[in-house]
């Protein structure tokens, strides 16, 4: 199972902005992944997906948004796979963290083998809405139709709301309002706990309260509902691959509390204890149990230690994503994706206007195979390297993480005023040129971070005399 899911809310963040961020893995290495922008021209209304021929008829009125499906040659064999975008109504998508359900839950509500799933959530939901909330009653009533073949966690943000949605069985699910100073670690298990279905920041599917008493699926007892109690799984492996993940996360941003990686009760939302930023959230989708025996690159624990874990950050990531939504600038600017392709140890983290009909070509024309133009090949490459000795190549891959989101953050701080009376062609010239110089800038500095570590590690080769 792949995929590590952070969220934020605005009171939660330095700046003020929702955060929405997800690390999408894959089941091997290779998944080459692009960015583009989908314009309402491209957008299909007459939808079938590849993995179960589903067809479904789209509305009329899709909007222009942002996504990182997979390249052209792999979408014919395996669908689009949007996995993230903002759309031209700022707001953010995210599919999906898989999940798990229990078989209690299963036997009530089987998965449906024709339905809908994370191939096709984000072109089937994010063109048509204009909230968060939207976006969860949108899907809510896509799997309530159609059901899904999967269990799977959904993020939806706008300005002021993040939301986390859970799909629950076949055709059920359920959706909690992140509390505006708190943030979310969802690691591939059922996240919400605790649960209202009477409060206003809840969503469920119509029947899910009446499903749980008449099945007697509250192992808890009462009225009081702990969702992932009732609906997630318990087992042995989550202890090793999910677990970890969300314990780990919760130490970097609450550092003074002591939990254990193996407590499956860790809360669902936590009030930070530092306001969070952008290099926050990077750094904890790229680490690895850093300064615990757990690193599997550290000499601090045995064999057993350093493997007893999965990785948040390892060789399977695709890409990471962190949609955010800003509220000290215009709608016209408060859109941006930072992204990072290829293994998060290894890459950099880049910002990029949404408000945009095109992104640079080092992001878009992604290559099936190795072309040392595209950012997540270079990415590729540097892992390649660095993975055998990482502590020799540490210091220039932390010195291309800090100078590439550097420069990012300068062009975003230039553009941001000198954007601000712009609007149409103007405004769409000025994003461009911005997003194009920062992807030439991450280019450049993975570059010259390539070319360090060939220089350091030919010097060091074992075939020498």
């Amino acid at each position: 199972m792949p995929c590590t899911t952070i969220l934020a809310g605005k009171k939660a963040t330095a700046d003020g902005a929702t955060l929405v961020a997800r690390n999408e893995d894959f089941g091997h290495a290779f998944n080459p992944k692009r960015f583009i922008v989908v314009t309402p021209d491209k957008q299909p209304r007459e939808y079938q997906s590849v993995t179960n021929q589903l067809k479904l008829s789209l509305p009329d009125n899709p909007q222009r948004y942002t996504a990182v499906p997979e390249i052209p040659t792999v979408a014919k064999k395996m669908g689009i796979w949007g996995e993230a975008g903002i759309n031209a109504a700022n707001v953010t998508m995210s599919a999906t963290e898989t999940s798990t359900t229990n078989p209690r839950v299963l036997g009530i509500d089987p998965l449906v083998k024709k339905g809908i799933g994370e191939e096709d959530f984000v072109t089937i939901v994010l063109p048509y809405i204009h909230s968060a909330r939207e976006g969860v009653q949108l899907l809510g009533q896509y799997l309530e139709k159609y059901g899904t073949y999967e269990s799977n966690g959904v993020a939806f943000s706008d300005r002021d709301e993040v939301w986390y949605m859970e799909t629950i069985g076949g055709h059920h699910w359920a959706a909690q309002r992140i509390p505006d100073d708190c943030y979310v670690v969802a690691p591939n298990w059922f996240a919400i706990t605790a649960f209202d279905f009477q409060s206003s920041d809840t969503m469920a599917s119509a029947d899910l309260e009446q499903m749980i008493t008449e099945n007697y699926l509250n192992i808890d007892g009462g009225t009081n509902y702990n969702l992932r109690h009732i609906f997630g799984s318990h087992n042995d492996s989550d202890y090793r691959y999910n677990i970890p993940r969300q314990w780990y996360i919760q130490k970097l941003f609450n550092p003074t509390d002591i939990e254990q990686p193996d407590n499956p009760d860790l809360p669902f939302a936590r009030q930070p204890e530092h306001l969070l930023t952008i290099e926050d959230v990077k750094y904890a989708l790229s680490s690895r149990y850093q300064h615990t025996p757990y690193d599997p690159y550290s000499d601090l624990g045995t064999d057993a230690q350093r493997h007893a874990f999965r990785p948040i950050g390892f060789q399977r990531n695709s890409e990471m994503h962190i949609l955010q939504i800003r509220s000290d600038v215009d709608e016209k600017l408060a859109g941006i994706c930072w992204l990072a392709l290829g293994p998060n140890a290894y890459n950099a983290l880049a910002p990029f206007y949404t408000n945009v009909l095109d992104t640079p070509a080092e992001y878009r024309d992604t290559a099936e195979h190795f072309n040392i133009k595209n950012m997540y090949w270079l990415s590729h490459a540097l892992a390649t390297i660095g993975d055998d000795h990482p502590k020799r190549y540490e210091a220039a891959i932390e010195e291309m993480k800090q100078n590439t989101i550097a420069a990012g953050r300068n062009v975003l701080r230039a553009t941001d005023q000198a954007a601000a009376g712009l609007t149409g062609t103007d405004l769409q010239k000025k994003l461009a040129a911005a997003n194009a110089e920062t992807a030439a800038k991450a280019h450049e500095l993975g570059m010259k971070c390539l070319g360090s570590m060939v220089e350091t590690g030919s010097l060091r080769i074992r075939l020498n005399y």
